[in-house]
């Protein structure tokens, strides 16, 4: 997994990581919700290269908008992530209230925040979402090596 983690991953392959369309990828970086941090569109035909944390925040962003959240709340959630950079997002969870979003690092600060009355909208368990887009890409890996002609 290692290799493809520091060669990127183009928009086709984010697309089928993720379950999201080469339309809606194209949007969101259009907009900059989430934009390729290896390599950006340069013009017609360039090709994007997205990093593993793109991914994931890709993956994030189609998690909450399948569970009936908006863009805009999305996109709010994304910004609390990207202020968390460097947390061990596997074992936290993003705590979405009507005041904002909070990545809770523990089952503890989870606790302190539902204690606190912050008016819950969603919890997303960010391992579930971590460990489904670590499976897609060791799939995708296997299946590509499979394909490439063996030399002695």
């Amino acid at each position: 997994m290692k290799d493809s983690l520091a060669m990127g991953f183009s928009g086709p392959m984010v697309c089928r990581l993720t379950g999201v369309t080469y339309r809606q990828l194209d949007y969101w970086a259009r907009t900059e919700l989430v934009t390729p941090s290896i390599t950006a569109a340069s013009g017609s035909g360039s090709k994007r290269t997205y990093s593993y944390g793109d991914v994931l925040e890709v993956k994030v962003i189609k998690s909450l908008l399948s569970s009936g959240l908006s863009l805009a709340r999305a996109r709010q959630a994304v910004e609390c992530l990207r202020r968390s950079l460097g947390a061990d997002l596997a074992s936290s969870s993003l705590v979405l209230s009507d005041s904002g979003s909070v990545l809770a690092h523990s089952d503890g600060d989870l606790v302190d925040l539902l204690r606190g009355g912050q008016g819950v909208f969603n919890i997303v368990p960010l391992a579930g979402v971590v460990a489904e887009l670590t499976t897609m890409i060791r799939q995708s890996q296997s299946m590509t090596s499979e394909k490439e002609p063996r030399t002695a």
